[in-house]
């Protein structure tokens, strides 16, 4: 088993050093649901909002947030993007989010993937939850990267959600 790459020698917590690393395109793709209840979905459906249309609003959030992750992960490195794809997708019951990132840097964009999912479903709990504070933000999970010493990886995908 390969060893946790956060710890040095004796066990101090440290960011990974990477400048011997060659800059290589990396992507990542990641993806969340946020679970509502039927008339959650049909208000998101008809734009019943008065905050505005949060599949939009989630889109943008997450874009936002991708951009940003070193700030939220405090061992993370700031990378320079140079794509990120957000979307929202109403199903019926409740709302897909996906992310794809991609950089030309010596680090991989796993984390910026899943950041923007997460800022992204974040949102469309912000935007919904006057209608329902049960909502539940679920299977946020890594789908696939590219590039790197460590190779490829692709999960497995469960049957998906339908769509509204």
């Amino acid at each position: 088993m390969t060893k946790l790459s956060h710890y040095g020698n004796k066990g101090e917590v440290r960011m990974v050093d990477v400048s011997e690393k060659a800059v290589t395109t990396r992507t990542a793709a990641a993806r969340g649901f946020v679970k509502m209840k039927a008339r959650v979905v049909s208000a998101v459906r008809r734009l019943k909002n008065p905050k505005g249309n949060p599949l939009e609003v989630a889109r943008i959030a997450g874009i936002a947030a991708a951009k940003r992750t070193a700030e939220w992960i405090p061992l993370c490195h700031p990378l320079p993007l140079t794509h990120i794809d957000v979307t929202a997708r109403l199903c019926q019951n409740g709302v897909e989010v996906q992310s794809t990132v991609t950089t030309a840097a010596q680090t991989g964009v796993e984390m910026e993937a899943l950041v923007a999912v997460t800022a992204a479903a974040l949102t469309v709990y912000d935007m919904c939850k006057a209608l329902d504070k049960g909502m539940e933000i679920t299977d946020i999970v890594l789908v696939e990267k590219t590039g790197g010493k460590s190779g490829d990886f692709r999960r497995r995908m469960a049957p998906q959600r339908r769509a509204q």
